[in-house]
C-alpha cells in the first residue's frame, strides 16, 4: 500500500462513489478499485459494504478512515515544515472563513497582506463553524475566520471585531418603516434560520431566547443569501447580518432593521489550533490579521 492509495483511499470514504471519487482524482475507475483492494488487503478487514451501485463506509472503515486522515495530516505538516524552512516570504496559507464574511472581511484582509507579501498565495475554503473547526483540528487548514469562539481547549481564538445582527423582515410586514425593533415584539412568528451546525443559529436562538421566547423556525438553510429571499417572499422573519458586496453595504430586497436588544452581534474572530504547527507564511498572515482587522473591517462594517 502507497501513501497515494492512503490518500485515494480517503476521498473514496469521504465520496462513498468511486466513480465520482475517480472523477476528482483524476484517475482511471478501475485503477481505483484496484487500489481500494490494495487497501483492504493491507488492514486485513473490509471497509466498505456495497449497497446497488455505491459504496457504504462501516464501522471498520470509519475508524481507519479517521487514522488515515491524521496521518495524511502529518506528513502534511512535516512536507510543509521542510519546504517552509527556508524563510516567509513564499508559501502557502490555508484559511477557512464564513460564508458572509467572503463579500467583505476575507478581500479586505488579503487585499492588505498581499500588498505587504505578494509571495504568499492563499487556499481558500468556506464552511460551518462546525465543520471549519473540525478541518482546523484535523489539520486540513491553518487558520479560521469564524464565529462565535470555538468551544475547544485546544482551539486559540482571538476577538476582531464585532458585527450587528438586523432583524430582516418582509417588505410588506407590520415594522418593516420602523428603523429599531425589540426580539420581543416578533414573539410567535416564524422565523427562516440557518441550520443547527452554523454559529448564526446559535445566536439567533439565544438572542430570541434572552427575549422571552422561541423562535418558530419554518425554515433550516445553509446559505445566508436563501434566508433573505424567503424573507422577501414572506416565509419569516430572520436576524442576519447586513448584506455586502465588493465591500460595500448594499440594499437587500427586505427591511433589515436595527435590533435594540443587548448583545444583537456576532464577535468575528480568527483562531488557530496553538499546539500545531504554523509554517512562516501563515504565523505572518496570522500577526496581520491580529493588527490589522478592526481598521480594516470599521470602514466596512463599523459596529452599531
Amino acid at each position: 500500500m502507497t501513501l497515494e492509495e492512503l490518500r485515494w483511499f480517503v476521498a473514496v470514504a469521504d465520496r462513498e462513489h468511486v466513480t465520482g471519487a475517480a472523477a476528482d482524482l483524476h484517475v482511471s475507475q478501475p485503477a481505483l478499485s484496484r487500489a481500494l483492494a490494495r487497501v483492504q488487503a493491507h488492514v486485513g478487514v473490509p471497509l466498505f459494504d456495497r449497497q446497488g451501485r455505491r459504496l457504504r463506509l462501516n464501522r471498520y472503515g470509519r475508524i481507519y478512515r479517521e487514522h488515515a486522515r491524521r496521518a495524511l495530516a502529518e506528513l502534511d505538516t512535516a512536507r510543509s515544515e521542510l519546504e517552509d524552512a527556508t524563510g516567509d516570504e513564499h508559501g502557502v496559507v490555508v484559511l477557512a472563513f464564513l460564508h458572509t464574511l467572503g463579500s467583505w472581511l476575507v478581500p479586505a484582509l488579503l487585499s492588505g497582506f498581499r500588498a505587504e507579501r505578494p509571495g504568499i498565495s492563499f487556499r481558500l475554503m468556506q464552511d460551518s463553524a462546525a465543520a471549519m473547526r473540525a478541518a482546523l483540528r484535523g489539520g486540513e487548514v491553518d487558520l479560521i475566520l469564524t464565529s462565535p469562539r470555538p468551544d475547544d481547549p485546544a482551539i486559540a481564538w482571538r476577538a476582531l471585531v464585532n458585527e450587528p445582527l438586523r432583524l430582516a423582515v418582509p417588505p410588506a410586514h407590520r415594522l418593516a418603516t420602523r428603523k429599531r425593533v425589540g426580539l420581543a415584539e416578533v414573539t410567535g412568528e416564524p422565523f427562516v434560520a440557518m441550520k443547527a451546525e452554523y454559529g448564526l443559529r446559535g445566536m439567533t436562538d439565544a438572542l430570541c431566547r434572552a427575549a422571552g421566547f422561541e423562535p418558530l423556525v419554518a425554515f433550516e438553510g445553509d446559505d445566508v443569501g436563501t434566508l433573505r429571499g424567503l424573507v422577501a417572499a414572506g416565509l419569516g422573519v430572520a436576524l442576519l447580518p447586513a448584506p455586502y458586496s465588493a465591500g460595500v453595504e448594499i440594499e437587500p430586497p427586505t427591511p433589515h432593521l436595527r435590533v435594540a436588544d443587548g448583545g444583537s452581534f456576532r464577535t468575528i474572530g480568527l483562531a488557530w489550533e496553538e499546539r500545531r504547527y504554523r509554517s512562516p507564511a501563515t504565523e505572518a498572515f496570522r500577526a496581520f490579521v491580529l493588527a490589522n482587522a478592526r481598521a480594516l473591517a470599521a470602514g466596512i462594517a463599523p459596529e452599531d
